[in-house]
């Protein structure tokens, strides 16, 4: 089997499933071909596992001061270029296009007629969601965004759906935790507004990872450059983690056991949803805008009990092996009876 591997890359969370796909894939022995889009090529960082990879503009957006700019989104984003990309995509080699919710590959299998598969969190707004009513918004959006013949959606709880739990790396080792160290991950925030936050709360250290060349002291606050090694193992020494509402980092989170202060993008309809859930299912907490007293609240509180998730790329690397003829609500039962979900209300029935 020969497989093409879309990967939308403005955000890491889509890079990081898609490391953790690649090695359970080549354990089943197939060949796969990766394309990221989203991200120019040299700001793409600890890409060896996918080998001679291919790079496309495809879409993406434009954030500034914390926010969305939806005209400036409109405006860079060139459709010509894109719609070429598309059409000069050759799949005729492949026998299935996977999609994490990837523009160019999706739409290519679409005009090819090749079967595609679509695996990440957007796809799980295809089912009814707890908090802001926003899947009417964002499912015209999902559906053209990235096409594809069959929607795996990711999220933190199946929601009476066939949605499959975070697909995630093991975490790393345990780190002995040091209670006043908390790690920051805010890209989407000007560096500026985090210093400003940060500055008075002398009784923590904080481990910014930004965009900085590298490790920067300011007093209490440790400017980080953005790294795959040192970053989970700052995270698991650290007793708690300040970050956007981005579903694979939280994930990341939610799996140590640490506290979880979260900022949804402002003109970000998902990270508001990804805000209110984890709120709704008691794992973290968030904010709008950043205080000390908000800080002191979230750090009162006790830790939230470690998500234990299964192997779920494993179990997509088989499913795809056996050329996807599984059902994916059998899939997604098998999955969540190897979990604790009893959440209230939730209703599986398993």
């Amino acid at each position: 089997m020969k497989i093409l591997y879309g990967v939308q890359a403005t955000g890491n969370g889509h890079i990081t499933r898609a490391r953790v796909m690649a090695s359970k894939l080549q354990q089943h022995g197939i060949k796969v071909d990766y394309l990221f889009s989203g991200r120019p090529a040299d700001k793409l960082f600890d890409m060896q596992p996918f080998g001679e990879y291919k790079v496309r503009q495809g879409l993406t957006f434009i954030v500034e001061q914390g926010q969305v700019r939806k005209l400036k989104t409109c405006l860079s984003n060139n459709l010509t270029r894109f719609y070429r990309d598309i059409r000069n995509l050759d799949l005729s080699g492949y026998d299935l296009i996977i999609s994490d919710f990837e523009p160019v590959t999706a739409w290519a299998a679409r005009l090819q007629g090749k079967t595609s598969v679509g695996i990440a969190h957007q796809y799980a707004f295809e089912y009814n969601l707890p908090g802001p009513d926003i899947k009417y918004a964002m499912l015209p959006g999902t559906r053209l965004f990235a096409p594809v013949s069959q929607a795996i959606g990711l999220h933190w709880h199946h929601f009476d759906a066939p949605i499959l739990p975070p697909l995630i790396s093991p975490p790393p080792p345990n780190q002995p935790v040091e209670q006043d160290k908390i790690l920051v991950y805010l890209p989407f925030e000007p560096l500026e507004q985090i210093l400003q936050w940060l500055q008075p709360l002398k009784n923590h250290r904080f481990y910014v990872y930004c965009d900085t060349p590298q490790v920067q002291q300011r007093e209490h606050i440790r400017l980080c450059p953005f790294s795959r090694d040192h970053f989970p193992l700052d995270m698991q020494s650290s007793s708690g983690v300040i970050a956007n509402s981005g579903f694979g980092l939280a994930s990341e989170v939610l799996q140590t056991g640490k506290k979880l202060l979260t900022k949804p993008l402002n003109g970000q309809p998902e990270q508001r949803s990804n805000a209110a859930i984890l709120e709704h299912l008691q794992l973290a907490d968030s904010f709008e805008t950043f205080s000390a007293d908000i800080f002191d609240s979230w750090l009162d509180k006790p830790a939230p009990t470690a998500q234990k998730y299964p192997d779920v790329a494993g179990a997509l690397a088989c499913w795809i092996a056996d050329n996807c003829q599984r059902p994916v609500t059998s899939l997604s039962k098998q999955l969540w009876s190897e979990m604790d979900v009893t959440v209230s209300g939730s209703g599986l029935q398993l």
